[in-house]
C-alpha cells in the first residue's frame, strides 16, 4: 500500500447504532443512526440489501444520518445499508432489522364457573404474537404443572397470530384459593431487552351447587280460615344459597312471594291453599322443595247487581257490583263470558267488588261473571250487558232548493244506530206519508251504522209552509231506555222562477233628441227578485242605475239610442227581455257649441270610469241579490 492509499483509508471513519442488528416491536418507533468521524461535510445514502423501498424516513444533519421507522411494520424486516461519502471516499455498513410482537399478558378463560366435581375447560390465550414459532405456553395450578405447548411450525406468512393452550380438568373444593398461572415465553435470546416472558395469575374459586333444601311448617299444613302459618326454608351450597319463596299457580307458573328464609301468612283465606315452593339459588345452580297448604272455608252467598241483565247506551258508563255475605275475607275476580280476565277498573273492598266500564263500546256487549272465593269454596254469578245507540235526532237533507214543479230528493239520516235491524224510519209531508223503511232484513254488523230513507217528490207552491217530518223508532221493547223515538222537522218553502217580465219605454221607443224617456222593467209578483237594467254595446254592456226597475234619460241624445236589456233573476232562475230605443235628431239641425255640450264632454271623462265601477258592482249585485252605491263607493276598483 502506498502512502497516499494509507492517508485515504484513514481519512474518515464510520459508525452505526445499533452496530449490526436491531430488534423492533411491531407498532413501536425505531431509529437507525449512521455517523462519520474525521469528515466535516459527509453525504449519506440509505438503501436495502434487496433494493426494496425503505418504508422509513431519512434525516441528515451534519455528520449524522438517521433512518426512522414509525411505526414498525412487517415491511421493515429488512437489512438496511448506510453509505457515507467524504469527498472521493466511501464507506458503507449494514444493520439487520428483526421484528417481533409480544405486546400483552396472556388471558385466562373458563368455559363456565368452577363447580366441584364437574369438568371445566380452561384456555390460556396469548394475543398478537410474532413470530409464533418461537412461542411456548405453560399452565400451572399451584405447584402442579398442568400442560405445556410449543408452536414449532412453519410460518407461512407474516401476520400477528393469537395462540392458545386448552385443558379440561375437574375442580375439587380444595382447589379454592390456589393460583392458576398461565406463562408465555417468546424465545428470542439475542436481545436481553426483549420481554421474553409474560404471565397471568388467577385465584380459583370452586362452588357447590345448592342441595338439601328443607322446609319446616308451623303449626301445620292444614289450616282454618283466618289462621296463620310460618314456613322456614334452608339450603346448602357454596356460596350460601339465597332463598326464594313462590306459589305455584293453576297454569303451572310460579308467583314470586318473598326472598327471605322465613315466610309468614296471616289471616288465611281459601285462595291461600296451594303448593308453596322454596328454592335455594347461587351462582352455579338451584335446588327446590315444595309443601302443600290446605285452608278450609265457610259457606257463603253471592249477589250481583243491577239484576241479571242491564241496558246501557254506547258511550255511557256502567258500574257492576258483586257482594258476598257470610264470608269475612272474600276475594273477587271478574271475567267475561269468553274467559277474559279483567283486572283494570276493578275495585274490591271488604265484602264488595265493583267493575266500572267507562265509555262502553260494542266490545263490552257480553256477559260478565263475578267469581267469589271464600276459603277453598268458590261461587260465580253473571250479568248480561245489552248495548244500544240512538244518540241523535234524524238529519233532513235535500238535493237542492225547492223549486215549483222541479223534482227534488229528500233524505232522512239517522246517525250511529245500534242495533239497526230494530230501526224504522218514516218520512211525512204534513199528514202525507212520503216513505217508510225498516232494516230488519239487513245483516247486523258489530259497528255503529248510519241509516237513511230517501224519496223524491215534486214540490208545488201549495207546499210552502208545510212541515216535513222525519221520524225514527228503535223497537227494543225488552230493554228499558229513553228515548225510543226521535224526530226532526223542517218547514218547506217552494221557490218560483221569475215570470211575466215587461220592458217598456215611456212615452215611446222612438223619441226626439232632447226629450225625456223612462225605461221601465217589471216582473210578476214573485219575492226575492233582482232587476238589472243594461245598455248593450259592442265594447261592453253598461249597467244602468235604476230605481225600482226604472231608468230616466233626461234630454235624450243621439248616443242614447241602442238596445236596452232587462234581466230579472232570483235564486232559482232568470229571464231576459230587450227593446231598441230610437233617438231622432232635431229638425233644424244647427252647428253650434252649447254650454251644455261642453259640460257633457267634461262629465263624460268622469262617467266612463264610473260606468266600469257600476258594471263591476252590478255583477256582484246579481250574485247577492242587491246593489248598494254606498257600498260600491267603499270598495276598491
Amino acid at each position: 500500500m502506498s502512502n497516499l492509499d494509507t492517508l485515504s483509508a484513514q481519512a474518515f471513519k464510520m459508525e452505526t447504532s445499533p452496530e449490526s442488528r436491531s430488534l423492533a416491536q411491531i407498532g413501536d418507533s425505531v431509529s437507525l443512526t449512521c455517523s462519520t468521524i474525521d469528515c466535516e461535510s459527509p453525504s449519506f445514502m440509505w438503501r436495502t440489501q434487496m433494493d426494496s423501498p425503505l418504508y422509513a424516513t431519512v434525516r441528515n444533519e451534519g455528520t449524522k444520518s438517521t433512518l426512522t421507522m414509525n411505526p414498525v411494520s412487517f415491511e421493515n424486516e429488512l437489512s438496511y445499508l448506510c453509505m457515507a461519502f467524504c469527498g472521493p471516499d466511501r464507506l458503507e455498513k449494514g444493520i439487520q432489522v428483526e421484528i417481533y410482537s409480544f405486546p400483552k399478558d396472556p388471558e385466562i378463560h373458563f368455559s363456565g364457573p368452577l363447580e366441584a366435581g364437574k369438568p371445566v375447560t380452561v384456555k390460556c390465550l396469548v394475543p398478537d404474537v410474532y413470530p409464533f414459532d418461537r412461542l411456548e405456553i405453560d399452565l400451572w395450578k399451584g405447584d402442579h404443572h398442568m400442560k405445556s405447548q410449543a408452536f414449532i411450525e412453519d410460518v407461512e406468512s407474516k401476520s400477528l397470530e393469537t395462540k392458545s393452550l386448552e385443558i379440561t380438568f375437574t375442580p375439587i373444593i380444595e382447589d379454592t384459593g390456589k393460583a392458576l398461572v398461565c406463562r408465555a415465553r417468546l424465545h428470542i435470546d439475542e436481545m436481553d431487552s426483549v420481554p421474553k416472558e409474560r404471565e397471568t395469575t388467577e385465584k380459583l374459586q370452586v362452588y357447590i351447587s345448592p342441595k338439601n333444601t328443607i322446609i319446616s311448617v308451623n303449626p301445620s299444613t292444614r289450616l282454618q280460615e283466618g289462621g296463620s302459618v310460618t314456613m322456614t326454608c334452608s339450603s346448602e351450597g357454596l356460596p350460601v344459597p339465597q332463598i326464594f319463596w313462590s306459589k305455584k299457580l293453576d297454569n303451572g307458573n310460579l308467583q314470586p312471594l318473598s326472598e327471605n328464609a322465613t315466610l309468614t301468612l296471616i289471616a288465611m283465606r281459601m285462595e291461600y291453599s296451594g303448593i308453596y315452593v322454596c328454592e335455594g339459588v347461587n351462582l352455579i345452580g338451584k335446588h327446590r322443595s315444595e309443601v302443600e297448604l290446605v285452608v278450609e272455608e265457610k259457606p257463603f252467598s253471592v249477589e250481583i247487581s243491577p239484576g241479571p241483565q242491564t241496558a246501557t247506551q254506547i258511550g255511557d258508563s256502567v258500574v257492576l257490583t258483586c257482594g258476598a255475605t257470610d264470608c269475612e275475607f272474600p276475594s273477587f275476580s271478574w271475567e267475561t263470558q269468553t274467559d277474559s280476565l279483567l283486572r283494570e277498573n276493578v275495585r274490591s273492598e271488604g265484602t264488595k267488588s265493583t267493575l266500572t266500564l267507562s265509555s262502553v263500546s260494542l266490545a263490552n256487549e257480553t256477559s260478565y261473571l263475578c267469581t267469589v272465593t271464600c276459603g277453598h269454596k268458590k261461587q260465580r254469578k253473571g250479568i248480561q250487558l245489552k248495548l244500544y245507540s240512538f244518540p241523535g235526532d234524524p238529519e233532513i237533507e235535500m238535493t237542492g232548493p225547492l223549486v215549483n214543479g222541479k223534482p227534488v230528493t229528500v233524505s232522512c239520516k239517522v246517525p250511529n244506530v245500534y242495533p239497526f235491524d230494530r230501526l224504522e224510519i218514516e218520512l211525512l209531508k204534513g199528514e202525507t206519508i212520503l216513505g217508510n223503511k225498516n232494516f230488519s232484513e239487513e245483516e247486523v254488523g258489530n259497528s255503529l251504522e248510519t241509516k237513511s230513507l230517501e224519496t223524491t217528490f215534486i214540490p208545488t207552491t201549495e207546499d210552502t209552509g208545510t212541515v216535513l217530518v222525519c221520524r225514527a223508532k228503535l223497537h227494543i221493547d225488552e230493554m228499558e231506555f229513553e228515548p225510543k223515538q226521535r224526530q226532526s222537522t223542517q218547514t218547506l218553502y217552494v221557490n218560483v222562477a221569475p215570470e211575466d217580465i215587461k220592458l217598456t219605454a215611456f212615452p215611446s221607443e222612438s223619441v226626439k233628441e232632447g226629450e225625456t224617456v223612462i225605461i221601465s222593467c217589471t216582473c210578476g209578483n214573485v219575492p226575492e227578485t233582482w232587476i238589472i237594467l243594461k245598455k248593450k254595446a259592442e265594447t261592453g254592456d253598461t249597467v244602468l242605475k235604476s230605481i225600482d226597475g226604472a231608468y230616466t234619460i233626461r234630454k235624450a241624445q243621439l248616443e242614447d239610442a241602442g238596445v236596452y236589456e232587462c234581466e230579472s233573476k232570483n235564486e232559482v232562475g232568470s229571464k231576459l227581455k230587450s227593446l231598441t230605443l230610437d233617438v231622432k235628431g232635431r229638425e233644424n239641425n244647427r252647428d253650434y257649441f252649447s254650454p251644455e255640450l261642453l259640460v257633457l264632454y267634461c262629465v263624460s271623462s268622469l262617467i266612463i270610469p264610473a260606468i266600469g265601477m257600476i258594471i263591476y258592482f252590478a255583477r256582484k249585485a246579481n250574485m247577492k241579490g242587491s246593489y248598494s252605491l254606498v257600498e260600491a263607493q267603499k270598495s276598491k276598483v
